[in-house]
């Protein structure tokens, strides 16, 4: 897998972003990569990066975390430390950005760091089974609106596409479509397709640049969604 020096992970709120964010940078650490990840959600104050705090130090992961994530104090308030991923060009970084475009404006203070090393990746993650971002059209209306609102453009999308607990690989594969055309509509390539390990290991040889996934114990937590026709 080809990797870039930055990698930013944004899309609509409950797309997955954060879990995604997480599992990759353990991803580069396992190839032994020195790894450090922010998070710059200010908008979704119930997944966090910090989340998973304990599982990233064992990796050697570094973790940049809001001062008051995981607490009741519900400021939007983003660490210093954060220019750390734009400045220290021997780390291999990795945003979570918060979710549509309000969470994205938090993203513009790094942006024109970001254009001038020119080295990164800003992934669109799309789920096709969330309800604001069921058909390519809903989901490239988001992706501008995040691209308007942080003055970076996306340069690749991962399918996301889970039912939470109830997600099967045949759930994954059924979105085959609506990628095509989401990456029709946006000129942009399909650069990853994720999945909870369990059902990766029913991927395997079927889909392309599979990233097998462990989950953030609170995403077990959130109400299950119900499998519904595509592009309904």
């Amino acid at each position: 897998m080809n990797h870039k020096r930055l990698t930013l992970f944004a899309g609509h709120y409950g797309s997955g972003k954060t879990n995604i964010a997480v599992n990759y940078a353990l991803h580069l650490a396992a190839e032994g990569k020195k790894v450090c990840i922010a998070d710059l959600d200010i908008v979704n104050p119930y997944f966090r990066t910090k989340d998973s705090a304990a599982v990233l130090e064992n990796a050697g992961v570094e973790l940049v975390s809001p001062q008051f994530a995981n607490t009741n104090v519900d400021l939007p308030a983003l660490p210093a430390e954060a220019y750390r991923l734009v400045q220290d060009k021997s780390i291999y970084g990795i945003m979570d950005i918060g979710g549509d475009d309000r969470g994205a404006y938090a993203l513009g203070r790094y942006t024109p760091f970001i254009k001038e090393e020119n080295d990164y990746r800003m992934a669109f993650v799309a789920n096709p089974y969330r309800p604001l971002t069921r058909t390519p059209e809903e989901a490239l209306e988001v992706m501008r609106e995040i691209e308007a609102a942080c003055s970076l453009a996306f340069t690749c999308i991962v399918n996301n596409a889970n039912l939470g607990t109830e997600t099967t690989a045949e759930a994954v594969l059924e979105t085959g479509e609506y990628m095509k055309k989401l990456s029709d509509l946006s000129g942009l390539p399909l650069w990853l397709t994720t999945a909870e390990e369990a059902v990766a290991e029913q991927l395997a040889g079927k889909v392309e640049n599979l990233l097998p996934m462990r989950l953030q114990e609170k995403y077990f937590d959130l109400p299950e969604q119900k499998a519904r026709p595509l592009f309904g």
